[in-house]
């Protein structure tokens, strides 16, 4: 049966919030599970809520990640809408893959705050704004995206966890790891020093188990500061009647001694319709409830992937009436149907313990040692001291530093230079003095470098109509990388900066301070040289297929 919900005519939406009052009881967690303020347990019980953007059908683009992407959290009366069958569903959270940190969030948060629903922020955007699968950084545009997200959204009472990546890590990808292992130190530390009580977390897509658990245990490992708090798995197995045994009874076992939350970051699988979504049952019940704590059905808009379409409803053009479909009216029901168990009580529940972190194997790649904390003042400082650098005048200018890395790359090879500095290795734990600098400033450090190795011909320095002869560099770029980043393997609590243009990530100490597992070969890196340094930074800039934001198993 098809159902429609239309806005009323003449709703008034609220557009402030009253910010510091509770709306909605605050959400904690004791070790591996969830709890509401009196104490008992507290399960997600979800839906993914994010207008899928434009998908540009490509060869390199297999999974249908989008290029675009629409926050439904600034569509205030798309929220006034949508909440009454949310309210229906007995949903209680909506997880988010992409916002707008400088858009208005506040009547669509208090909308949901006030009708008791959380929500899971991911941090990354498509393109440029999220950490690549390909050739990984952790680098200070990033850094300062995703704090500005949180800042954005730090004032609202209902926020339950920041995703600092979704699907990044695949079979072939094992050691871009150490990159999300460093998002979340960094930004936990941040979160705390903020004094809030937001869980950081990562949604992984449901691989081979031989580095899927792998991965699970490597985002937990070391300690409290370094490890993620929340674990979700887009796991899509229960398709058509299936049952506990034939889908999730292995995964289950296999996180069994798990240390943190976990939670199905996406289920619903549509390669045997109809949707029926007994799933639930499962999920909910005292089978599954000692080591998940609920899940985020997959998808309340439609989505498109490469495993087919997905969607509970239809906006209609003029955004106002959303007409559910079958696959809704069975998510209400099932959803309505469950009462998961209340155990075990907070007073009972242990706190998570950490174990220490694993070398890496022939199925696991990662290393140990993570990248550094991105230091924004200490790139700027090299910079504005290099001898060529880049000025673009361009729109896409992530897409012509990502060409001018490549080629610049190479001409510095063949002038008996390196890359080195620019690159990062997550296997062997290495990473070059500026890997943790914007891509512009990357850009400028090679141009630079290859200025210089030509005796400073002038002509060496125009990169197409893109570099400026810097005058006043007061010394050779590699001097000036020592001298402004002295402490390429810093840890440190980022702030940002909010007086200047995107904000900056600094340090009271001035980036001083270490890695507990920093490396002895002074950041280089030994698996990018030469020009093959940053060919997939160009890839990156040009085709911009980074950590997967729809893409499913």
């Amino acid at each position: 049966m098809l159902g429609s919900l239309r806005l009323a005519t003449g709703v008034a939406v609220v557009t402030t919030i009253l910010v510091g009052v509770q709306a909605i009881p605050k959400v904690t967690r004791t070790g591996r599970y969830l709890y509401q303020e009196d104490g008992t347990r507290f399960y997600i019980k979800g839906i993914a809520y994010q207008p899928q953007g434009e998908v540009i059908d490509s060869p390199d683009n297999d999974f249908g990640e989008p290029s675009t992407y629409i926050d439904p959290l600034a569509i205030p009366a798309g929220c006034t809408r949508d909440v009454e069958l949310f309210k229906q569903a007995k949903i209680n959270a909506v997880r988010v893959y992409s916002v707008d940190s400088s858009a208005n969030h506040d009547a669509c948060m208090k909308t949901f705050s006030d009708n008791g629903i959380y929500t899971i922020i991911d941090l990354a955007l498509p393109l440029n704004g999220s950490i690549d699968r390909t050739v990984p950084s952790w680098s200070t545009n990033l850094l300062n995206q995703y704090l500005r997200t949180i800042d954005a959204f730090s004032k609202y009472d209902n926020v339950l966890a920041y995703n600092v990546g979704n699907e990044v890590v695949r079979d072939k990808s094992t050691q871009v790891a150490p990159y999300l292992k460093a998002a979340a130190r960094d930004l936990k530390a941040y979160l705390r020093s903020k004094n809030s009580n937001a869980l950081v977390g990562y949604a992984s897509i449901n691989g081979d188990s031989t580095w899927r658990n792998a991965l699970a245990d490597y985002l937990t490992c070391g300690s409290e500061d370094i490890a993620i708090d929340i674990y979700g798995l887009n796991d899509y197995s229960w398709c058509g009647d299936s049952d506990f045994n034939s889908a999730y009874a292995a995964t289950t076992r296999s996180f069994a001694n798990y240390n943190v939350v976990a939670y199905l970051g996406e289920f619903g699988c549509n390669t045997k319709p109809p949707r029926l979504f007994t799933e639930v049952s499962a999920i909910f019940s005292g089978q599954m409830s000692d080591i998940w704590s609920g899940g985020i059905a997959f998808s309340y808009f439609p989505a498109r992937s490469r495993a087919g379409q997905f969607a509970m409803v239809e906006i209609s053009a003029d955004g106002k009436t959303a007409t559910t479909n079958a696959d809704w009216d069975k998510l209400v029901a099932q959803y309505g149907s469950v009462t998961p168990p209340n155990v075990p009580l907070k007073a009972a529940a242990s706190e998570s313990t950490y174990l220490n972190c694993n070398q890496p194997t022939s199925a696991f790649l990662a290393s140990i040692v993570t990248p550094p904390t991105p230091n924004e003042k200490a790139c700027e400082c090299l910079d504005d001291a290099l001898s060529c650098q880049f000025t673009p005048y361009k729109p896409d200018t992530y897409k012509v530093a990502g060409e001018l890395i490549n080629s610049g790359c190479s001409l510095l090879g063949s002038a008996g230079g390196s890359c080195d500095e620019i690159g990062g290795d997550g296997q062997k734990g290495v990473y070059g003095r500026l890997s943790g600098c914007d891509p512009l400033i990357k850009a400028s450090y090679v141009m630079s470098q290859y200025f210089e190795a030509t005796n400073k011909n002038p002509t060496t320095c125009a990169f197409g109509g893109n570099g400026t002869i810097n005058a006043d560099s007061p010394a050779a770029a590699s001097a000036a990388a020592s001298s402004c980043i002295p402490s390429p393997s810093a840890v440190f609590v980022p702030t940002l900066d909010s007086t200047s243009p995107g904000g900056s990530t600094s340090s009271s100490n001035s980036g001083s301070g270490s890695n507990s597992g920093s490396n002895a070969n002074g950041g280089k890196n030994g698996a990018f040289g030469g020009i093959d340094a940053l060919v997939g930074v160009s890839r990156m800039a040009v085709v911009g297929l980074l950590s997967a934001i729809w893409t499913l198993a």
